[in-house]
């Protein structure tokens, strides 16, 4: 609705009222609202017995308020649905299994699901077990296909790793870190695996010793993260973070600790997420096209839900290394 009111100039209110058959709203404008509504995919024709959706999908997803970036995706596989007029649910679950739990009824009562950021095992499994059609948005290390009963889709991250490292071991920088959960997602393990390929590539030792790649607390990254910093007697001359969520709380630590950092120090992310403004549009990082991985979820679901009995399929979706600062303009020479 907000875009919609946006698009046309009047308040979400109106849009409302024109969407609902509501009075209050003149006929030429209702008939505006309606055709803006269709011509950005949202299906908004007059509600009658064989116009209603024929199936329902759910979107499983754990702390959607957490980022923009998750609700983004969630918004394109909605309209995406829109199209087929296919109904789609939110089913909310915890970020860890706690002894006891039992899946949400809702989920076991439509036609299908769309998996994002649960990155617990055990309840990956308990969704894995369910007679449905699945598509996962990522998954554990460890958990992948053939464990997986559903379609997996992945951001690729692991060759724009390397060649972001190789970029930063080129400009002379050869003293690098790694921060991120390498065992909360298959995702941050790639993006690790290609830092550990640049380095190899290069001929240099990986030194774990500057890298933190244990798990991080759920409540507690900025105080983890800061107290690995605080245990290095110099920092690197780079840090590599698997995502510009962990890239803010190490520029955060970096500015409130008053560290000394070495000469033509970098930190580089993932994601490109402009929620975090003490990284936004500063730092190196990787594009994620958050609408063309919406519409590629809702129509991997659809062709699961038409065509069961097809093999899974794991897909990777390409990404692009957005350069910007120092980096930018050495890339540039």
């Amino acid at each position: 609705m907000q875009e919609l009111a946006d698009s046309l100039g009047t308040s979400r209110i109106t849009v409302w009222k024109a969407l609902t058959n509501r009075p209050g709203v003149s006929d030429t404008l209702r008939a505006e609202i309606q055709h803006k509504a269709q011509e950005l995919g949202y299906y908004a024709a007059e509600r009658t017995a064989h116009a209603q959706p024929q199936r329902t999908f759910s979107v499983v997803v754990a702390r959607p308020e957490s980022s923009a970036f998750w609700m983004q995706i969630i918004h394109h596989i909605a309209k995406e649905l829109a199209r087929s007029r296919i109904n789609l649910m939110y089913t909310y679950m915890p970020s860890f299994y706690s002894e006891g739990y039992t899946l949400p009824a809702s989920v076991k009562n439509v036609d299908g699901l769309i998996v994002l950021n649960i990155y617990d095992a055990r309840l990956l499994h308990m969704l894995n077990e369910l007679p449905l059609p699945k598509v996962f948005l990522d998954t554990v290390p460890g958990m992948h296909p053939p464990a997986l009963h559903g379609d997996l889709v992945l951001i690729e991250g692991r060759t724009c790793i390397r060649e972001i490292t190789r970029r930063l071991i080129d400009s002379g920088r050869t003293r690098l870190g790694f921060v991120g959960d390498i065992g909360y997602a298959q995702t941050n393990q790639d993006r690790y695996e290609g830092f550990a390929d640049a380095l190899r590539e290069k001929n240099l030792p990986l030194d774990a010793s500057l890298c933190l790649t244990a798990p991080l607390s759920l409540r507690a990254h900025y105080e983890e993260i800061s107290a690995f910093l605080d245990g290095l007697p110099e920092l690197p001359q780079a840090i590599v973070c698997a995502s510009d969520f962990i890239a803010h709380f190490v520029s955060r630590y970096l500015t409130e600790s008053g560290r000394k950092t070495p000469k033509g120090f970098l930190l580089t992310g993932f994601d490109n997420n402009a929620e975090y403004g003490n990284v936004a549009d500063k730092i190196t990082t990787v594009h994620v096209e958050t609408s063309a991985l919406g519409k590629r979820l809702a129509n991997k679901l659809l062709f699961r839900a038409d065509h069961p009995q097809m093999p899974p399929e794991v897909c990777y979706i390409t990404t692009e290394i957005v350069y910007r600062g120092p980096l930018a303009a050495e890339t540039e020479k």
